[in-house]
């Protein structure tokens, strides 16, 4: 299995459920700031465990996918 920041076409279809809002960052190659604002604007769906926030990924990938099959 590739490791996650490979950067490859496939990254994102070996990403874990939830993910770190830097991490997430780094895999769509947006500023960690800039993530961390739309987080906090709610722009991303959040999971909160803990004082640690999480990007649900499989959400993001699951709204894509019906976005992409509504045009």
């Amino acid at each position: 299995m590739k490791p996650i920041n490979s950067g490859g076409p496939d990254a994102i279809s070996i990403a874990p459920p939830l993910m770190t809002v830097e991490k997430f960052a780094l895999l769509v190659g947006l500023p960690i700031g800039v993530c961390e604002a739309q987080a906090d604007r709610r722009l991303w769906p959040i999971v909160v465990v803990g004082k640690r926030r999480f990007i649900n990924v499989e959400l993001v990938r699951k709204q894509a996918l019906e976005a992409e099959f509504k045009k």
